[in-house]
């Protein structure tokens, strides 16, 4: 089946919407997303067409087993990405953040687990280089926004 960039960060949203506050409402989706409600119920309709939430207008909306399956997915990665942005490329955490969110949903699963090995093995092996890695990073980082 096939999931579009924008179904994904929809099912990412509600993903983490349901973490965080065990309900997922259209304007609680809309407000994250900096959308309009119809543009959320459009998506709504077209995610349970795929089988990837439940939803019926005006009552709960639910991920089904796939629909969490891809939302878990994207927001893992999105985490594994923020976090080596920041962590291995001493990325400013906002520009980590949004960069992340658009790389998530270009990268394959294998370039995911060389990141997360990568970064693993950095860390590691060579610490005190990594260290310093991303104070010269943060110092530049720093004259930059001066």
């Amino acid at each position: 089946m096939e999931i579009s960039k924008r179904e994904e960060e929809y099912l990412e949203t509600m993903y983490i919407l349901h973490k965080n506050k065990g309900v997922i409402r259209v304007k609680d989706i809309a407000k994250m997303m900096r959308v309009k409600p119809p543009s959320v119920v459009d998506a709504l309709k077209k995610l349970a067409d795929k089988g990837l939430v439940e939803y019926e207008k005006y009552d709960r909306i639910l991920l089904t087993g796939t629909g969490r399956e891809v939302a878990e997915a994207t927001y893992s990665k999105h985490q594994l990405l923020t976090q080596f942005f920041i962590d291995i490329l001493g990325i400013p955490p906002e520009i980590a953040e949004r960069d992340a969110c658009q790389f998530e949903h270009y990268v394959s699963e294998i370039t995911v687990q060389r990141i997360r090995e990568f970064a693993q093995f950095i860390q590691e092996e060579c610490p005190y280089v990594l260290k310093q890695f991303i104070k010269e990073r943060l110092a530049e980082n720093k004259k930059v926004s001066e």
